[in-house]
């Protein structure tokens, strides 16, 4: 009841945080911070003609703010969380994607040695396989955010990209509509993931990221790059008896620590006869519902988590968007 309770206050706060925000904001900020902008985007070597046109076209959007503010990687339990993104018909509508693209999927597998489960999984939990892309103007999104003080400088360093990626005539401008953080495609890219991994997969010329040759080969590159491990376990349920030392559980994302061997963590697992791995790899515990309500105590869920969990916390920062990844690519191999 005192948990229920912290959580709605929470939620209040975040509501008149954004409240008074988006009031705060004047079209009149908005222009003069455009102006300024623009003089940093040409002194960067971006030509003055793209930087002009396309900040021309950039509008303030308080929504944008709305959906930053009230993440569900925020509010929603991890049981909910996962739920949700893991569904019998999220697996059917992945199902029905493999089977009309089996042939480039299994290409892009045997190529770049990530599975196939795991790119359905992502594309399955970032645009339900192609069917909600986002439709918000990628460039206002970025200006948006770009301009609110709450990650000004990563925003601002994203939309760089962007405006650069247009200029070299890599990227549309045309085409650029989809979420409301800026992210593109298939796999929602972010502009800085698209300049790093993003591929010209079928040799057209064009990254189209909304197309399954580019898309699929470029994320696989963006995983293989960044060291996920083919075949190698991501996490596993367990059960935490008391005494476990505060010390080696988890709850942010940004920060997994205190990684140690599964035969270590041996004393305070329950249920450490039932894992089925080996026991010398080393791994982190995470609680990834301690972070919703600061200052709660809980002990469950709780998982052990290993190296290929945090490649996925490289994709998004989120222990329950890794813990959901996972668990719908290791729902998917007992379906294709």
């Amino acid at each position: 009841m005192i948990v229920k309770k912290m959580f709605r206050i929470i939620i209040f706060f975040i509501f008149i945080n954004l409240f008074t925000t988006s009031k705060a904001y004047t079209n009149n900020d908005f222009n003069t911070w455009i102006s300024n902008f623009k003089i940093k985007a040409i002194n960067s070597g971006i030509s003055k003609s793209v930087v002009d046109q396309i900040m021309s076209e950039a509008v303030f959007m308080p929504k944008v703010l709305e959906y930053d503010r009230y993440q569900p990687e925020f509010y929603e339990d991890t049981f909910t969380y996962i739920k949700k993104r893991s569904s019998y018909k999220k697996i059917k509508l992945g199902k029905k994607l493999y089977k009309k693209e089996k042939n480039i999927i299994e290409k892009v597998e045997k190529e770049f040695e990530v599975e196939k489960e795991l790119l359905l999984a992502l594309m399955g939990i970032e645009t339900n396989f192609g069917n909600y892309l986002g439709k918000m103007d990628i460039i206002s999104s970025l200006a948006t955010l770009s301009f609110d003080k709450r990650r000004s400088e990563f925003f601002t360093k994203e939309l760089l990209i962007l405006l650069n990626l247009v200029d070299k005539k890599i990227i549309d401008r045309n085409i650029l509509y989809g979420s409301w953080a800026g992210a593109f495609g298939n796999f929602q890219f972010m502009p800085r993931t698209i300049r790093n991994y993003a591929i010209d997969y079928n040799n057209n010329k064009i990254i189209e990221l909304k197309k399954t040759e580019d898309s699929f080969a470029s994320a696989a590159n963006y995983l293989k790059t960044i060291g996920w491990k083919k075949n190698q376990p991501c996490y596993f349920k367990v059960d935490l008896k008391e005494n476990i030392p505060k010390k080696y559980l988890n709850s942010s994302a940004r920060n997994i620590k205190n990684k140690k061997s599964i035969n270590f963590f041996k004393k305070y697992i329950k249920n450490y006869e039932n894992l089925n791995v080996d026991t010398n790899l080393n791994v982190a515990i995470i609680i990834p519902d301690k972070d919703i309500i600061p200052g709660a105590e809980t002990l469950s869920p709780a998982y052990i988590v290993f190296d290929n969990y945090e490649k996925i916390l490289n994709w998004n920062r989120s222990l329950r968007f890794a813990l959901a990844v996972c668990t719908l690519k290791d729902s998917f191999k007992n379906e294709i």
